[in-house]
């Protein structure tokens, strides 16, 4: 991948702390900088893509008229959790 220029200004403040914050991680400024814009960015991508699914979740409950208790998912999650079987709850019929 091409690696392009850019400059930042930043807030001298903000400068000092990320000039610590990397002198204790061992790595440059540069890269320290350049290490938390990438994870940044895929906690970005990472949100939109939940949101996105989120949004195609309730299209497809929406068109199926079907969904989930939310109680019953609780009681399968909180079971799983602790190490023990439990049944799946069924999709139900919220329409009538």
């Amino acid at each position: 991948m091409a690696q392009i220029a850019t400059s930042l200004k930043l807030p001298g403040d903000l400068k000092e702390r990320l000039d610590l914050l990397a002198q204790e991680s061992g790595a440059s400024p540069h890269a320290y900088m350049l290490s938390a814009l990438q994870a940044h960015a895929e906690r970005a991508e990472l949100a939109q893509q939940f949101l996105q699914d989120a949004i195609a979740a309730d299209e497809a409950m929406q068109n199926s008229g079907k969904g989930f208790v939310a109680q019953d998912v609780h009681t399968y999650l909180t079971e799983r959790a602790k190490g023990n079987k439990a049944r799946r709850p069924r999709a139900k019929s919220w329409r009538k």
